[in-house]
């Protein structure tokens, strides 16, 4: 009996290899989450497994077939998944959840009722991630054997200038293009990337404080925390665009716009 007998339907995906103790490629097993897009809200589908978590991304040519051994798929889609810091999804989240009101600062709720999602079942099963990670940007109070978490501005502001340091120092390894480039446009590069993950107010606080020229919060991650924090997204391109004026800006108020122009392009999936 061949493989594929049975089989409705075939997709090809591409993803991390998880290697066994002989450095082996294994068998790769994992569950399809439905969750909101971090900046849009919208339904988008991730790949959770071996407790870290992939982001989906889809492609498609007008015409072409995949051929697997003697089995010929139609369908010549193609599906990659990337590593994606679970944070992001959880921002929006623990932002909902903790109702802050002008003067106050929110309240302080247990991390299964925070992760508990209408419609959306699927945050359910990133509890055992969300314990080792979250507490990067939130407060944490404990009552007894029991956790409360809360959503505290100045770590997720801490964590937001990481990632443009992480993705600064990243997009000068990729091509003698991106090393060679000015300082303002490699950072409205990680601006306009980071721009895609979170909301537009996240978005202008950061570039409020970098506009300023502050010092960056400190922000000190911990070893398993920062296990799936790479922040990148495998579908980006450098810009073949020639550079204008506008990107030679060092206003970071410029950056801003136009990373919420192109932040709110999200491909469908």
């Amino acid at each position: 009996m061949a493989w594929h007998d049975g089989v409705r339907e075939t997709r090809v995906l591409i993803g991390p290899c998880n290697k066994n103790d002989e450095g082996e490629c294994g068998k790769a097993e994992g569950r399809i989450l439905s969750l909101r897009h971090p900046k849009s809200g919208t339904p988008t589908c991730y790949i959770f497994g071996n407790e870290s978590l992939q982001e989906l991304h889809w492609f498609k040519q007008a015409y072409g077939s995949w051929f697997i051994g003697d089995y010929v798929s139609e369908d010549a889609s193609l599906f990659i998944s990337t590593p994606f810091d679970p944070i992001f999804l959880f921002l929006p989240v623990f932002e909902e959840a903790r109702m802050k009101k002008s003067h106050d600062q929110g309240m302080f709720r247990e991390l299964n009722e925070i992760l508990f999602v209408d419609g959306y079942p699927g945050y359910q099963h990133l509890l055992s991630i969300a314990k080792d990670s979250i507490e990067l940007i939130c407060e944490v109070k404990e009552i007894g054997a029991s956790k409360f978490f809360r959503l505290d501005d100045s770590k997720v502001l801490a964590w937001l200038c990481c990632k443009i340091s992480n993705l600064k120092a990243t997009l000068l390894t990729l091509d003698r293009n991106f090393a060679a480039r000015e300082e303002a446009e490699t950072l409205n590069d990680a601006v306009s990337l980071l721009g895609e993950y979170i909301n537009d107010a996240w978005l202008k606080t950061l570039c409020d404080h970098m506009n300023r020229g502050e010092t960056p919060p400190t922000f000190s991650p911990t070893s398993r925390g920062s296990r799936n924090g790479n922040g990148k997204r495998a579908s980006e391109k450098p810009s073949k665009k020639k550079p204008t004026d506008q990107v030679e800006s060092k206003n970071i108020r410029d950056m801003f716009m136009r990373a919420t122009r192109s932040g709110s392009k999200i491909a469908k999936r």
